[in-house]
């Protein structure tokens, strides 16, 4: 089991701690804490004096986006877990602190198996299916998610080529004993000359 479905923190909450190598960046802003911090200095101290609930104007407009960002990232792993069904892990998330002390989920992947099943192209074939609805399954599939389907396509595409190969084998085999049965063929001839029938007149 592979960690291929990610949406990793995004930079402005998480105080720019990156995605790991297998994780790719979901549509979110790209400013980094401390940028998202001096970008509003004149406001936090315009607003210095007004609190709400403990928290000052500036703090509440974070706790709002965090608890967005918390419902987008859960929304969008609960999306590939439950169409991942059997090939699909746990919901592993990474969480940062508000200001107002909770925690809340700002990245998140689930792992998906993405192995072909030995000796079996058409459930290979099967599988890649439903490893592919997974990727895409978020309504805003990030760009990891993207490279995931697109390797899902690939295993099913040589799982594919490999079915191709065994049919015409299949194929002929079933040709020859439908041949067979039709015909009268077998271990047992129907009359003394072998490949050929007795037919009365």
């Amino acid at each position: 089991m592979n960690p291929l479905l990610s949406l990793p923190p995004v930079s402005a909450y998480s105080s720019g701690v990156g995605s790991s190598s297998s994780s790719a960046s979901s549509p979110s802003g790209s400013q980094t804490s401390s940028q998202y911090r001096s970008a509003t200095p004149a406001a936090e101290s315009h607003n210095a004096g007004k609190k709400v609930g403990g928290l000052d104007e500036a703090q509440l407009k974070e706790l709002t986006e965090l608890k967005a960002r918390d419902r987008e990232v859960r929304a969008h792993e609960a999306a590939h877990q439950a169409t991942g069904g059997q090939h699909a892990g746990a919901m592993s998330l990474t969480y940062q602190r508000g200001p107002d002390g909770a925690q809340y989920a700002v990245g998140g992947e689930v792992s998906i198996d993405m192995s072909s099943v030995d000796g079996n192209p058409q459930a290979t074939i099967e599988k890649m299916r439903a490893v592919r609805a997974a990727a895409m399954a978020p309504a805003e599939p990030s760009s990891q998610d993207r490279a995931v389907a697109a390797q899902a396509m690939q295993v099913m595409l040589q799982a594919q080529s490999e079915l191709s190969l065994e049919r015409p084998t299949l194929a002929g085999q079933q040709a020859r004993d439908t041949y067979q049965d039709i015909a009268a063929f077998g271990p047992e001839p129907a009359s003394g000359m072998d490949g050929f029938l007795s037919i009365s007149v």
